[in-house]
């Protein structure tokens, strides 16, 4: 007798979502210098999501986070303790997928992006929020390190990702390209993997995630990074980034729609290096687009340039200064839970 055939399928961005999962800083993270800097950009962003959806919070005190947000809190914020190394709820969080249309929480190994940073705890977050009852999921380990930053799906079968962070030694050194993509195809359910072999930026910590660079709008549709300007160290790295974008295409076999982002002016921090600044991290979610901005001039097409792909969402943007101040931006900082797997009826604080 033949076994009932396993359909999987990992939702874009842009599918509905149950929730988003912020994880805060604390005194005991790399934030604690700038601890009353990088609070208020939290707060904004879980306020700004809370106006379409509800939030969930990760942290290690509950009580001492609530006063820092202003009353009255809503009533779709809710509070789970747990311990936590750092915020990048991206690339710690649970990566759902559907299989056989229920909703799976792969909960990949997260190792401080090629052992820089520590991570045990970070890596503990996904089974406890799973074993408090708040994500009606199953649960499952695939054995991979991989970080939901690193990976760009179109609902529909296509994975966009970059061989600089996939392919890193500390990662997953005991697999070759083609065996990882067999992972990621098997794991998915994808038809193809579309991999950059160009682009960076300055200050990442990720090893060029996917999500700094370029983005899936919908299944025809990729917002990416351009720089214009020669004498800037990203020219060359991003001009044959473009040029990779040129030659990928769809599952029906046609060019993508490619959407260039304006190239925001160089942030740099008090010592003088060069900050990740990127418009492609944005966040989608029910009804609205959370989207970075720097306090520089090309703020403001970028936004208009959002608003253009996803004209049927509110375009929200958020001061990221501080975000980039520990080299990530907004959605590094988030996680989002497709409809029906999170249940704020768990054991909640």
């Amino acid at each position: 007798m033949l076994k009932n055939k396993i359909t999987r399928r990992l939702p874009a961005e842009w599918a509905p979502q149950s929730a988003v999962q912020l994880t805060f800083p604390h005194v005991d993270t790399d934030w604690a210098e700038v601890l009353d800097t990088v609070l208020p950009c939290f707060i904004q962003i879980a306020a700004s999501i809370s106006r379409f959806e509800p939030v969930l919070i990760v942290c290690p005190q509950a009580e001492e986070l609530r006063r820092r947000f202003p009353a009255p809190l809503p009533e779709n914020i809710r509070f789970f303790e747990t311990p936590s190394n750092d915020t990048w709820a991206r690339d710690h969080g649970a990566i759902t997928i559907f299989e056989n249309d229920q909703p799976v929480l792969l909960d990949f190994m997260f190792n401080g992006w090629g052992l820089k940073f520590p991570s045990d705890r970070d890596n503990l977050i996904t089974r406890n929020l799973w074993e408090a009852g708040l994500l009606r999921a199953r649960h499952r380990y695939p054995g991979l390190v991989l970080e939901g930053g690193a990976i760009e799906s179109d609902g529909q079968g296509t994975l966009l990702t970059t061989a600089e962070c996939l392919l890193s030694p500390n990662r997953n050194p005991h697999l070759s390209k083609i065996q990882i993509e067999k992972r990621l195809k098997s794991l998915f359910g994808l038809e193809q993997v579309l991999w950059l072999h160009h682009g960076y930026l300055a200050g990442d910590d990720t090893d060029s995630h996917i999500d700094t660079l370029a983005r899936l709008c919908s299944p025809d549709t990729i917002a990416y990074e351009r720089c214009d300007a020669p004498a800037d160290e990203h020219y060359a790295a991003l001009q044959a980034m473009e040029r990779e974008l040129q030659t990928f295409r769809t599952l029906a076999g046609k060019p993508y729609r490619l959407v260039p982002l304006p190239w925001p002016d160089a942030c740099f921090d008090s010592d003088g290096h060069r900050l990740p600044a990127t418009y492609a991290n944005f966040l989608i979610i029910n009804g609205a687009v959370l989207m970075p901005t720097y306090d520089v001039p090309q703020d403001t097409e970028a936004l208009q340039i959002i608003k253009l792909l996803f004209p049927d969402r509110e375009i929200i943007g958020i001061d990221c200064r501080p975000l980039i101040l520990q080299h990530g931006s907004l959605h590094c900082v988030t996680m989002q839970y497709p409809a029906g797997v999170v249940d704020f009826k768990g054991l909640l604080v």
